[in-house]
């Protein structure tokens, strides 16, 4: 998992939990911002939500598939508002018994939109459970045991499951068929996330500039949800400095203050470039190598770290281990050697033939 406080990190942290509820958009138009926001997704799904009303049916089950922080949960919410139904919102790890899933389904009223976060970490058992409710709107439960036991069968009221999950390659056939249809999230682009950063300038009544947005969503990560809190600290230091607007100048000074750069990286991945360039000449460095050279988790380095390193052509995995490519050395203000670039022409930027 993320450091704990990390500013750039995409998981939820109490800050986000406790931020105004007006900055999660409630309406599809909200959350596609006039159409400029994952345009292909909002006008899918505004198609089944219009049908799905005109029939008076539930929505088809959906599985929501990306990374952390791009608004799963958010539009989990905007789809139960948008067909007037009462979301119940719980998660895989939640729900160990297959009495707590039971429980849940029970109580479902027609229409009710069941949101299950990190969907593929459900155990078996549950997962089992969960089949026959989304298929036949039933469930079968066992009553006693031994050879006394029997089953009874319930009759569940329609409803619809929404699923999000970070890791779309864990979820068994089974379960991953059984949806109607998935949505795959991929990053923002800085021009979507300024959309975002505008938007969450306005409920937070923060007047800021179109050069300032620009810098936002730079380092944004292409992640609304780290979007958004850079924009908070941008607020803090306008406020403390006593400003009426928030500039270029405000987002340099204040995220620099952070530990956040120009290119959305903090102090930990700048850290990680620089021990693959200055201690291992710029690799290739084993997984395991690098993570005792930092003093961190090797599945921390490999799932929170590299993605975005990698997204940004910083560094590459090779089957010999991490390269750290052309454009790192030269963020770093090095030279980078022949065998990853130095000569003109023979690499690409990301330090690939």
């Amino acid at each position: 998992m993320e450091g704990e406080g990390r500013l750039i990190g995409s998981e939820p942290q109490p800050a986000d939990i406790y931020a105004p509820a007006e900055l999660r958009p409630r309406t599809l138009e909200e959350f596609s911002a006039g159409g400029r926001i994952k345009a292909d997704l909002v006008r899918q799904l505004g198609v089944m939500l219009k049908a799905a009303r005109a029939r008076s049916e539930p929505l088809e089950h959906i599985l929501l598939a990306g990374p952390p922080g791009l608004g799963k949960t958010t539009l989990a919410y905007v789809i139960a508002e948008e067909l007037g139904s009462r979301l119940i919102a719980t998660s895989g790890p939640v729900l160990e018994r297959t009495g707590d899933l039971v429980s849940i389904l029970t109580s479902l009223e027609r229409g009710d939109v069941l949101f299950i976060d990190e969907v593929h970490r459900l155990s078996r058992p549950v997962e089992e459970t969960l089949y026959p409710a989304m298929e036949d709107f039933r469930v079968d439960v066992v009553i006693g045991q031994g050879p006394g036991a029997r089953t009874v069968r319930l009759e569940l009221e329609p409803f619809t499951l929404i699923g999000a999950t970070t890791r779309s390659g864990l979820l068994t056939g089974p379960m991953r068929s059984r949806f109607g249809h998935t949505f795959h999230f991929s990053p923002y682009t800085p021009e979507e996330l300024a959309v975002i950063i505008r938007r969450a300038a306005r409920v937070l009544e923060l007047a800021i500039s179109d050069q300032a947005v620009e810098a936002l969503a730079r380092r944004g990560r292409g992640t609304p949800r780290i979007a958004i809190r850079l924009l908070k600290r941008v607020r803090d230091w306008v406020q403390v400095e006593g400003k009426p607007q928030a500039e270029e100048e405000d987002v340099d000074r204040a995220l620099t203050l952070a530990g956040v750069d120009e290119h959305g990286l903090d102090r930990m991945d700048r850290r990680i470039l620089e021990t693959i360039v200055e201690k291992f000449e710029g690799g290739p460095v084993g997984l395991d190598t690098l993570a005792a050279a930092l003093g961190e988790e090797r599945d921390t380095l490999s799932e929170v770290y590299e993605p975005y390193l990698i997204q940004m052509g910083f560094i590459k995995r090779t089957p010999r281990g991490r390269v750290a490519t052309r454009r790192a050395f030269e963020l770093l203000g090095l030279p980078p050697p022949p065998s990853i670039g130095g000569e003109p022409g023979l690499f690409d930027e990301t330090g690939e033939g």
